[in-house]
């Protein structure tokens, strides 16, 4: 008997820090890979400001939980997607982002990127093709 294996979609919508958005989401995202599921994160408006490097919450009294995402490979969570329109109105690029990989067992063990932009229009068929999507 096989199971059936979903393809949920997390949806991170808000900054890292304020609330706990974020960190609910990461923390839900590493469960649900550990169930087999065919998991994949996006981020848009302000929670494209999750993913940026250099992240300092020492004045927020906030553990900084951004490190996080750099583990998100081992856990085979392969496909983030950043929606370039939020990254641009927030002054933001890919150079701005964290460099998260993962390995390929079928290429032995070659780093690939985590990370695709995409545009507004494709985020949208992501959500349409999803069959469950959360939203944080």
């Amino acid at each position: 008997m096989s199971a059936t294996v979903k393809k949920f979609l997390y949806l991170n919508r808000k900054a890292p820090y304020g609330t706990i958005y974020a960190w609910e989401s990461l923390e839900v995202v590493l469960i649900g890979a550990a169930f087999d599921q065919d998991v994949s994160l996006a981020f848009v408006d302000d929670g494209v400001y999750q993913l940026t490097k250099g992240q300092e919450t020492a004045g927020i009294g906030m553990k900084n939980f951004s490190p996080t995402y750099a583990a998100l490979g081992d856990y085979e969570v392969t496909k983030i997607f950043v929606e370039q329109e939020s990254l641009q109105e927030r002054g933001l690029s890919l150079d701005d982002l964290q460099h998260l990989v993962w390995e390929d067992e079928d290429e032995d063990y070659a780093e690939k990127d985590s990370i695709a932009l995409v545009s507004r229009a494709e985020m949208a068929a992501l959500m349409d093709e999803s069959d469950v999507v959360f939203s944080f």
